[in-house]
């Protein structure tokens, strides 16, 4: 990753645009969404410049860009489409600390635009290295079919609901009642009646959760397969993406164990050919342990084989458990293992 994306707060940053024609115009859409104060230089503006202008949206200034202009400023756009003037700006804007970036000069610039989904103050940003910016519109266009225009809204109330969602203790009740509200009660109340009856259904949603009984722990064991994770079954996927804990032995492949939430315990075992081994009955303690603390815990292996001492173990400590067999190497999977109190899948 050559690129790390950040989301920078411009509310008041002095962003500068040098240039006034079509090219700074494509920056211009971008950065009016934000509350900068937006500053545009150059001769021969656009006709939307001059709307833009007359609207307030931004200042325009029918000159070349100086080196005072650029004091304090957070970013600095070059879109003359003239490599000298564009070049003349940007050592402006660097001598000045000010972050700078160059229309269609990756080389020359310290950062790239990505493609936006907006549905504020849900932002999705999309960047391909500027390897492929008609790649990056394509999952964009994807992106805006499948994410609803409420989504904005219900994240709205959601912020403001978050002084009162406090009162969930930290961890999976928490991620739990915000998982309902975005995927299920929220959607469904906005159906029903707008913005109005979400607002009341969340209050109702964190009373029923405040007063429900407290989760108990889970364990599910998982055949990682042959370290392909494209190979991984959707619901060993989601299993992962929701875990609290994973404990994996150290053959699992990294591009797997990255399917984990980041904040999501993770701990390697197993045995290995130098180093510490760990035994089979100090793997079954920690799953006991985590699970018996409520947590929702993935045991990873490597290849296909769920372990049946782990299972027995699981069932003596009256731990509820599900299996989930890995995807052999010619794409085939296996049954899993009958045993007590297990979940078929």
């Amino acid at each position: 990753m050559r690129h790390f994306p950040i989301f920078m707060n411009l509310d008041n940053r002095r962003v500068i645009v040098s240039g006034a024609g079509a090219c700074a115009v494509a920056k211009l859409r971008l950065l009016l969404k934000t509350n900068a104060h937006i500053l545009v230089f150059g001769t021969n503006p656009s006709n939307l410049v001059l709307q833009w202008t007359q609207a307030g949206k931004i200042s325009y200034l029918n000159r070349p860009v100086n080196a005072n202009d650029v004091t304090n400023a957070a970013l600095i756009y070059g879109a003359n489409e003239d490599a000298t003037e564009d070049k003349r700006v940007a050592d402006l804007g660097r001598a000045a600390g000010a972050l700078v970036n160059i229309v269609d000069n990756l080389e020359g610039s310290q950062f790239i635009t990505p493609a936006i989904v907006d549905r504020s103050p849900v932002t999705v940003a999309i960047g391909t290295e500027g390897a492929a910016p008609v790649l990056a519109r394509k999952i964009k266009q994807q992106l805006e079919e499948n994410l609803p225009e409420q989504l904005g809204t219900l994240a709205r109330i959601g912020q403001a609901f978050r002084p009162m969602a406090d009162k969930i203790p930290m961890g999976r009740k928490r991620r739990d009642f915000w998982s309902k509200f975005y995927f299920n009660r929220g959607p469904l109340a906005w159906a029903k009646g707008g913005e109005k009856a979400v607002n009341q259904d969340i209050g109702h949603l964190l009373n029923e959760i405040l007063t429900s009984d407290p989760e108990q722990g889970h364990v599910w064991l998982i055949g990682a397969g042959p370290g392909d994770p494209e190979l991984l079954t959707l619901k060993a996927r989601n299993l992962l993406h929701e875990a609290d804990v994973v404990i994996h032995d150290h053959l699992v492949a990294k591009p797997i164990l990255e399917l984990a939430r980041r904040e999501a315990i993770v701990i390697e075992t197993g045995k290995k050919t130098f180093g510490a081994a760990w035994q089979q009955s100090q793997i079954n303690a920690l799953m006991i342990k985590h699970a018996g603390r409520g947590h929702h815990v993935v045991r990873l292996k490597s290849g296909n084989t769920i372990e049946t001492a782990e299972t027995a173990a699981l069932g003596n400590a009256n731990i509820a458990f599900g299996t989930v067999p890995g995807i052999a190497d010619n794409g085939q999977s296996r049954a899993p293992h009958k045993t007590h109190k297990m979940e078929q899948i």
